[in-house]
């Protein structure tokens, strides 16, 4: 079956999260009085991400509602375990303002959508929520770019569970064996796209990550999309771009 439309990830991706999530979190340490408190900006950074994986995880468990793990996450990042859900939603909001004033999509992202329009249908599955990515996406300029854009907290179910993938596709309208997936995880993006039966796909811009899991193809830029899949639209044969 030939490939029919691309699915993408969108944070790492398409948009440049993790730069805008270190921006916006260093401004609203700074005004917050807490921009000492954590040692370097890194190290606040990457104990928030931490904490982000934690509470995410026990979201996509069903241990707790989206909005949940982001009151846990703060009251963790904070160390107040006593703060109430209404000062830690306020708290996250302020985070989001700055957050937001640093949204930017990565460079190749825009041209390769025009490489590939015409060709491939597009659609977007998210390890987030409607209502988080759908104002992203029009904020950036890209929205109508995507068909349709599934996402776990409405879904229910989140990457890499082969159901978030095939509700992706069945929200498309088509087999899994003619839909690609373009992320940036190794695991929760290309391994779970494989194992759903998609093209797997993993954008890996950074390099150096290991060899991944096999089975998927692996580009370091978006500009490489293109030839991959008008070189293999089956992904049946090896392809040289690994």
């Amino acid at each position: 079956m030939p490939i029919r439309a691309v699915l993408w990830d969108i944070d790492d991706t398409l948009f440049d999260y993790t730069g805008a999530d270190s921006a916006g979190l260093a401004r609203h340490l700074a005004d917050e009085g807490l921009g000492e408190r954590y040692g370097t900006p890194a190290d606040a950074l990457a104990l928030w991400r931490r904490l982000t994986e934690v509470h995410w995880a026990r979201f996509a468990a069903g241990e707790v509602t989206f909005q949940g793990q982001r009151q846990d996450r703060v009251r963790d990042f904070l160390d107040s375990p006593g703060m109430g859900d209404e000062q830690a939603d306020a708290w996250f909001d302020r985070y989001v303002e700055h957050y937001k004033a640093a949204w930017v999509l990565f460079p190749d992202v825009v041209p390769v959508l025009d490489a590939l329009a015409g060709d491939y249908r597009h659609g977007v599955l998210s390890n987030s929520s409607a209502a988080n990515q759908d104002p992203k996406l029009r904020h950036l300029g890209v929205r109508d770019r995507f068909e349709v854009l599934v996402c776990a907290a409405e879904l229910g179910v989140s990457k890499p569970d082969a159901a978030a993938f095939l509700a992706a596709c069945a929200a498309l309208a088509l087999p899994a064996g003619e839909v690609a997936y373009v992320g940036d995880q190794p695991e929760i993006d290309a391994r779970g796209a494989r194992d759903a039966g998609l093209k797997a796909v993993w954008l890996d811009r950074d390099g150096g990550r290991g060899p991944g899991p096999a089975g998927v193809h692996r580009i370091a830029g978006l500009d490489r999309l293109p030839e991959l899949l008008a070189a293999d639209t089956r992904f049946g044969a090896r392809s040289g771009i690994r």
